[in-house]
């Protein structure tokens, strides 16, 4: 993912990013947190003419203990929760894709996707 600098002096290219970025650090102290921005894949449906935004529809990957002990419903009413003023502001999110797993979770699946790259491996030797 790129990162840039901002300064006082110019704001931020991505500010509905930033804001997500700041409220679930804040609120969900994620271990992994991936925003994707794919607002560009959508521009031409037919909802966003008119929309000056580029900024609209995120995909987000996030791993928190704070999902422990919730089942997804629930998880993705937290995120929701948080990002709400963002979901609402004209021109903000009009989709948002949530892929939300604890760290044992995560774990489990960065096993799994080992494991399924070193039999890929083996099988070519």
């Amino acid at each position: 993912m790129a990162s840039s600098t901002v300064t006082s002096e110019s704001p931020s290219t991505t500010p509905m990013e930033d804001a997500i970025r700041q409220k679930i650090t804040t609120h969900l102290a994620p271990r992994t947190l991936q925003i994707h921005n794919d607002s560009h894949l959508h521009a031409h449906h037919s909802a966003m003419r008119g929309v000056t935004s580029r900024e609209t529809h995120f995909r987000v990957v996030i791993s928190s203990d704070a999902f422990k002990g919730k089942m997804q419903p629930a998880r993705h009413r937290l995120v929701y929760g948080l990002l709400k003023d963002e979901m609402a502001k004209e021109g903000g999110i009009h989709a948002l894709q949530l892929r939300t797993m604890t760290l044992e979770e995560e774990d489990k699946r960065r096993e799994k996707e080992e494991e399924a790259e070193e039999r890929a491996r083996t099988c070519k030797d």
